[in-house]
């Protein structure tokens, strides 16, 4: 089955009791059993919910995975990977990541005595010298955000499959519509779907899946047991939105796409990260492991100061000035002060992430508005 017809179409069947096309809302916090432990294979809801069983089985056929397990947000779903580990271990993480997974890796985990050696990770091979006995997980982004670099996964993949180490990509900016880790060796796929995997800034959800069953078995008792789990209505949306992931995501490419060219060759903007430039350092390894390149994107200004960025950042009219990101709506966004402001200015500075760098997530709007936009608050 193609991916634009799993899409619309896996995991889901007609409701048996009315016909209803769409997984209904499971509005339930518990269900009736004939006597005791003799149950219709849902006991309670934050084990087992209907509509969110139907999510968790059309997210693990669309990552062409055998097992999908929802989450109450992409933070959540990060949460219950590193409560895979115990004091002692350590984790090797990319340099470059959402500041938000930076956040509970340094400030919840490393209190709890996991290791975390961030690395640079656009060359596989660098991961290397930081492995040892204690490494039990390897964590990429690629894209990374927000800066766009690339990892190969398969070339991560055949390091840590050697080593029995896990390898954990954060699939939120690439969407399966794009890339499929787990056909490149990963283990367990992530993905914040609040963004592109809902589409409609509607809902907060996060998701994981996996092959292995016994490493399925391990993330399910985290799941149940510590509940960060999903509402019935906010899986019901993101059903919803992958419906419609196909056709957005093509949008989302041919705008971000028309974008990137366009900042490119305006004279007052500095540097553009879009890894779909034919000399973008990752661009081989992207056409070799994505099927498209995305709507996210970064740039600076020829005048590269904060000043001249906030003005920027103020001016649009189509372009919302917001977190988040992979909505039908184009966004702008200012890392250093947003979604990475709890990685130390220092750290963010080594790594490339200045303070005047400026994120956009193209949407799906006409994209001439969208170039008038950014041409009218550039200036």
């Amino acid at each position: 089955m193609k991916l634009s017809t799993k899409l619309i179409h896996a995991g889901v069947e007609p409701d048996p009791s009315t016909g209803a096309i769409m997984t209904p809302i499971y509005q339930t916090s518990t269900y009736v059993q004939s006597s005791p432990g003799v149950h219709k294979g849902y006991e309670y809801a934050r084990s087992q919910n209907p509509t969110r069983k139907a999510l968790e089985s059309a997210l693990a056929h669309i990552e062409n995975g055998k097992h999908g397990l929802c989450f109450s947000s992409g933070v959540a779903a990060t949460d219950a990977v590193l409560r895979l580990l115990v004091p002692g271990d350590e984790v090797i993480a990319a340099n470059d990541m959402y500041g938000g997974t930076y956040r509970i890796f340094t400030k919840i985990f490393e209190r709890a005595g996991i290791k975390f050696h961030f690395v640079n990770m656009q060359d596989a091979a660098a991961i290397k010298p930081y492995i040892n006995d204690k490494t039990k997980l390897v964590w990429a982004e690629t894209p990374t955000n927000p800066l766009m670099n690339i990892v190969d996964i398969a070339a991560l993949a055949a390091i840590t499959r050697e080593r029995k180490i896990l390898l954990c990509v954060d699939n939120t900016f690439a969407s399966p519509y794009l890339q499929t880790p787990l056909d490149l060796g990963a283990d367990i796929v992530l993905h914040s779907a609040t963004k592109y995997l809902g589409g409609h800034s509607d809902v907060i959800h996060g998701c994981l899946v996996m092959n292995d069953d016994e490493l399925r078995e391990r993330l399910y008792f985290i799941q149940k047991s510590c509940g960060a789990v999903p509402g019935p209505q906010d899986c019901f949306l993101v059903l919803r939105g992958l419906k419609t992931l196909h056709v957005r995501m093509d949008r989302h490419c041919s705008n971000g796409e028309a974008i990137a060219h366009w900042l490119r060759k305006n004279p007052k903007v500095g540097q553009v990260y879009w890894c779909g430039f034919k000399d973008h350092p990752g661009y081989a390894v992207a056409s070799k492991q994505m099927r498209g390149f995305g709507g996210m994107m970064s740039f600076t200004l020829k005048d590269d100061s904060v000043d001249a960025a906030m003005k920027v950042l103020s001016s649009t009219k189509v372009f919302a000035l917001a977190e988040s990101l992979g909505g039908v709506e184009s966004l702008i966004n200012h890392p250093a002060s947003m979604t990475h402001a709890s990685i130390p200015r220092e750290e963010r500075i080594k790594n490339g992430l200045g303070d005047s760098l400026i994120r956009l997530s193209v949407g799906i709007e006409d994209v001439e508005d969208l170039i008038e936009d950014l041409n009218q608050a550039i200036g």
